[in-house]
Order: C-alpha cells, then structure tokens, then sequence
C-alpha cells in the first residue's frame, strides 16, 4: 500500500503551480493496458497496480476510479483514507467533476496520457482543463524506473503470412481511398503487425514501445529509440525511416500543414489533435490497421491451433500434477499454495516447444482469493489449496506461433451447494455461447445475454465482458471485437479470435471463470459459429449434471473426445490416466 507522500509532493506542486487539482490516468502515451513501470504513474501515487483507472487529485480531496473488476482490489491496495473508491463507469469522472467541481478550476493533464475523445468529455464539464508541457513526476517520483529499451526482434514471414511491404500497401489503399495524406499510428500492436516485429519493452506483451507516420504512398517513418534496433536485421527496415522516438508529435505538426491526417479518436493521446489542428485536418476514424489485424490470415490460424496443442498439453500435465499434489499435500499438513501452484504451471509450459513467456500474468487464486477477477498472488496473499473450495486459473502462454489465454475452475473436494450451483450456472453460460450458431457480422454485445442467463435466473451476474479479441504473439487483449454488454460496433467475422470466459464472483467466499480460447469460422450460408482452439478439460466434479440438457451433455462429451485424441500422445505418461478420467464420458463421470 503507498503511502501518502506521493499524494502530498503532488498537491504541494499543484499549489506552487497554482493549479486546483490533476487527473493521473493509468494510461501511458500509447494507451498500453499493461504500462512498463516506468510508467505507471498511478501506482507510484495511490498503490494501486491494476490495468485499468484513473485518479483525481485536488488540495481537500482525492479520488480513485476503478472498473468492477477492481473494486475489492482497490480497497486492499489504496489507503481508504486518503483515496476515496468511485467506479469508473457507473460515476464517472466526467459526471463526477460535473457535479463537484467549481466552474473555471484549473484541473491539470498530461496531454500524451489522454486520448482525445476522453478529453473531448471532460471539456464538456465547468472545469477548465489545463494542459502541461511538462510532467510534475519528472521531477516529483525521486526512484522512477528507467524507460524500457528492449531489443525488437522480426516477425518471420513464415510465421506472420504476410511480408511488411503487402500490409503497408493495403493499409495505404485505405488512406487513399479516405483521401488523407497520413496516417498517425499511435498503438504499438499494430505497428508490430505492420512492420513485422515484436519487442520486449514489457513483459508478457511482445511490443515495441514506438510511434509511426505511414503516407498514403506506402512509406513508414517510425519513431523509435535506436538503441532497440540493435540486433534487427536491416532488411527490416527496407522502406522504413527512423527517427527518435520524442520527435513524433513535431513531425505531425510540421506534416500537417496543409495536409489531412487520420487519427483514432479511442487511441491517439489529444497532443496529437494540439499539433495538428491549427494548421491541418484531422479524419476521426478507428485506426483501419486494427480491424486488418483482428482478421488473422491462414498462417496465423495454423499458429494459433498448434500452439493451442502444445498448451493444452502443459495444461493437463499441470492439472494432472495438482490432482495428486493437492490431496496429498494437505493430507501431509503443508498444503499446496497460489505460488507454488503457478510456478509449477510455469514449468510444465517452459517444457513445451516454441514456449517463449507467459501471456500474462498468471491469476492463480484459492477460495476467496478468487473473487478478485484480476487477482495476482503474492507471498503476503498465498492462500493454500483446499480439497473443499475453489482454486481458479487464468493462465496463458506466448509462443512463437500463437498466443493462448485459457480458465478453469477446479475442486478436489465437495464444495458448498450454492458454489455447485454457481459453478453449473456458469458453465451452462459458457456452453450457451460457445455452442452458438449467429449470423455473420453480428456485434459482440448482441450475444453477451446467452453466456448470462442462467446466472440471471439466479439473480447473478459478473461485472466483465465475456469475450475478447486475443493477438497473434501480441496483446491477450486485442481490438476491436469484444463480447460485453457495452455496445461494440465491430462485426463478428469468420478469421478473428476470441474468448469465451462468463463467471460469477461472491466477495470473501469464492470465484468461478471457465474460459476458451476460439475461432470464427463460417457454418451455414451467411452463419458463423465458434471453433473452440483451447483443448484442457473442463472440470465437471462439481457440476449438477441433472441441470445439464441433453444438447449440452452431447457438447461436452464431443469436447472431451477431441481432447483425449488430441492431447493423449503430447502428455507426459503419468499424466495420461488423469487426462482418459477428465474427458470420459458423461454417463461414466455421473456414474
């Protein structure tokens, strides 16, 4: 938990400053979900690590909001009495300084950390926006991290499917056919996607922290740090001009004028629309290059699918393990615990081919640990594994062709009626969706309800989106399709990835997500319907199988042959007999 020295440096800035108060976003110049430490600004001020939330601080009060996901987390990190809890979305900021905040305050902002069409809400509020040339934490945060300079490594050709120079020319086509001179690509996966690289700036995200200008002729200016550059081959940079990575808003400046730039309005920080505005024109469309990306060409789907093997087989070798381990161990009087479990995952998936890093971090949560959706055990917060609750793992892995995200939820006990039918609820979600056949083009929120019925037929739900978008060894979070409540505008087409993860979460009692990994893919005319790539067995000891439908009994068993077959010559040998039990037969399971 941080302090409040953080809290009380910045107020004293603000007041030497004359300022009436900042807003301090878990945000990065390149709206990274994950920020290098460097930074994570809002850590370093309030202690709170999660990847989404922003803070408002003013001389009497101070303020930290946060998304569902986050709100058990937030009190445990942030010290309550310094930082009052608000959720991000149901009070938002913008209502929140409506409401609050004196007409003409002088609310300070970093004009890199802030997209435009945040700012363009928060103008809309009494308060006078006021942004600064200069970041207080330059001078405020003594300790600060250094900026990340990993190395950037090339995408080979036959792993991406696609040479830079095609993408570079279908995405300059589109500029043409918009009739602007520039685009201004501000989010490092697709600069990845488009010029064939990957980088270690942050772990688990295989991006190159960087800027670029591509012109409607093909050509790339990247801005980026040289330093990273050192150990990729120059044919990489065939047609590609480098510049330093803090030049980028000049140079949109200087281009400018006269000119048309296209800009995203959800991923280009408002600087951009600062430089460009006075002399330019700015087209506020979604970055084409992300909607190209989320539609993975044949040699990325093969990727994916063998990757998927290999983890899947790291999978029921860790689930193997843990079935004799968690028994054993707490018979023995030292039980398993979050940690120990976590890396023994590690382990079984470091022995896999093509293996290069976890996806993300690993959410390995026991009992009530669980019901922090975003969880991330620590030593001080290891709970131990216990026959009779819930022990939940949200994992994943980089490999060279592919990225994996998967979740189970697992007992080796009896656990409480009212978790079995919690547990059943949502696996009746998950099978409701992944089972799913709909129309070509249909939008995310559209189908977000069948995953959540029979949660709703308990007076239930989970307060997160039920599917994401997943990069090909890029972000586990991709734009731009999403299956959530909130309104997505983008189709659900045959090629894309994504996840299918309902669940339910009861504070201080237990947590529960079933998750996989899936592919669009045509079926009927006009129809698309999801193919499931990750291949673990779902757990089904705590299951009321008399709620299960025939239809949904035949769905699993149909899963679990594929598997058996798939995964039983991957395995290790010991891991086998647990691996033909998991995915046996219904009728035999229930027996």
């Amino acid at each position: 938990m941080q302090t409040t020295s953080a809290l009380s440096s910045l107020r004293r800035w603000l007041q030497e400053n004359r300022l009436d108060g900042m807003i301090v976003p878990r945000a990065d110049p390149w709206q990274s979900e994950n920020s290098a430490p460097h930074d994570d600004k809002l850590a370093w001020l309030t202690g709170f690590d999660g990847s989404a939330g922003l803070a408002l601080v003013l001389p009497d009060r101070a303020l930290l909001f946060v998304d569902g996901r986050y709100q058990v987390q937030a009190r445990l990190q942030v010290n309550t009495d310094a930082f009052e809890i608000h959720h991000l979305h149901n009070e938002p900021l913008a209502q929140w300084l409506q409401e609050n905040v004196a007409a003409g305050s002088r609310i300070a902002f970093e004009p890199l950390l802030m997209t435009n069409a945040e700012y363009a809400l928060l103008a809309a509020t009494p308060c006078q926006l006021t942004p600064l040339e200069a970041s207080p934490f330059d001078t405020l945060w003594h300790d600060r991290p250094a900026a990340p300079a990993g190395e950037i490594r090339e995408m080979m050709l036959a792993v991406s499917g696609e040479s830079s120079a095609e993408k570079r020319q279908r995405v300059a086509q589109r500029l043409a056919e918009a009739g602007v001179d520039y685009l201004a690509i501000t989010l490092p996966d697709n600069i990845a996607w488009l010029l064939n690289v990957r980088g270690t700036d942050v772990p688990m995200n295989p991006v190159p922290l960087s800027f670029a200008l591509l012109s409607r002729s093909g050509e790339v200016e990247w801005f980026v740090a040289q330093a990273k550059l050192r150990t990729l081959p120059a044919s990489v940079l065939e047609g590609v001009t480098v510049s330093p990575q803090e030049a980028f808003v000049d140079r949109c400046r200087e281009l400018s004028a006269g000119r048309r730039v296209w800009l995203d309005e959800n991923a280009a920080p408002v600087a951009l629309r600062f430089a460009i505005e006075p002399q330019g024109e700015i087209l506020w469309q979604a970055d084409p290059i992300t909607f190209m990306k989320a539609i993975k060409n044949p040699v990325e789907l093969a990727g994916y699918r063998e990757c998927h093997l290999a983890d899947g087989a790291a999978w029921v070798n860790f689930l193997a393990w843990l079935s004799r381990e968690v028994p054993q161990r707490e018979a023995d009087g030292n039980p398993l615990t979050e940690l120990e479990a976590e890396d023994r995952q590690l382990a079984f998936r470091q022995q896999q081919a093509g293996f290069i890093e976890p996806g993300f971090s690993t959410i390995s949560a026991a009992g009530s640990n669980a019901a922090m959706c975003h969880y991330h055990s620590s030593e001080a917060t290891s709970l131990p594994l216990n026959r009779d609750q819930f022990y939940l793992n949200d994992s994943g892995g980089q490999y060279q062709n592919g990225t994996t995200d998967a979740t189970r939820t697992l007992a080796w006990g009896k656990v409480t009626p009212q978790q079995r039918l919690h547990y059943t609820a949502v696996l009746k979600g998950f099978l409701a969706l992944i089972g799913l056949q709909f129309p070509s083009g249909t939008h995310g929120h559209q189908l977000d309800a069948f995953a959540r019925q029979p949660l709703w037929a308990l007076g239930l739900d989970y307060d997160h989106g039920t599917g994401h978008g997943v990069g090909h060894q890029l972000l586990i979070h991709e734009n731009p399709q999403r299956i959530a409540k909130k309104v997505n505008p983008w189709p659900l087409v045959a090629g894309s990835i994504m996840t299918i993860e309902p669940g339910y979460y009861q504070e201080g009692s237990h947590g529960i997500r079933i998750e996989n990994q899936v592919e669009i893919v045509d079926s009927a005319p006009g129809f698309c319907r999801f193919a499931s790539l990750t291949l673990i067995p779902i757990d089904l000891n705590q299951v009321e199988l008399n709620l299960l439908s025939d239809r949904e009994k035949q769905w699993l068993d149909e899963y679990h042959q594929r598997v058996r077959e798939a995964l039983s010559p991957r395995v290790e040998s010991d891991a086998r007999p647990w691996l033909f039990a998991a995915t046996a037969p219904i009728r035999v399971q229930g027996s």
